[in-house]
C-alpha cells in the first residue's frame, strides 16, 4: 500500500505542475510578453492541483485496498472454508457496538454506514459476506 501511495503521490505532484505550466503558458499567450502567472498564482495553482489531483489518488488507492480484502477473504476462505469465514464476518457485523477505547477504535474491524465507498479502505462487511456466497457457487 505504501508503495502504490508513493507512486501515485509522485504523478500528482508530476501532472499538477505540467498543467499548471500548461495554464501558465496559456494566459502568457503566442507572444512571450506580460500575461501568464506571477510566482505566488503558479504556486497556487499547483497546491489546489495536487489537492484534486491526491483525492483522486486516493480513490484509485481506497479501490486497490478494498480489492486486497476480498482477496484476503478468499485466502483465508480457502485455508478453512467459506461458511467459516461468512461465520466470521457475520459475528462482526452483530458486535456493531465498540468495545475499544476511543483511542484505539481505529484498530478495529466495524461497519459503518458508508457514505461514499470510494474513500473506504474495507469493503462493507455485507459486500464481503456477499462475495465469500459467490464463492459457493
Amino acid at each position: 500500500m505504501t508503495l502504490i501511495q508513493g507512486v501515485l503521490n509522485t504523478f500528482v505532484i508530476f501532472f499538477a505542475r505540467v498543467v499548471a505550466g500548461i495554464i501558465n503558458n496559456a494566459l502568457r499567450g503566442s507572444n512571450n510578453q506580460g500575461g501568464g502567472l506571477g510566482g505566488f498564482a503558479y504556486f497556487g495553482i499547483v497546491m489546489v492541483l495536487q489537492i484534486i489531483f491526491g483525492i483522486l489518488a486516493s480513490t484509485i488507492v481506497m479501490w486497490f485496498s478494498r480489492q486486497r480484502e476480498y482477496r484476503a477473504d478468499a485466502g483465508a476462505a480457502k485455508l478453512e472454508s467459506p461458511q467459516t469465514m461468512i461465520a466470521a464476518l457475520n459475528r462482526l457485523q452483530s458486535n456493531r457496538e465498540s468495545q475499544l477505547n476511543s483511542s484505539l477504535q481505529a484498530f478495529g474491524i466495524a461497519s459503518k454506514p458508508a457514505t461514499s465507498e470510494l474513500f473506504m479502505s474495507h469493503p462493507p462487511i455485507e459486500k464481503r459476506i456477499a462475495a465469500l456466497r459467490n464463492l459457493l457457487r
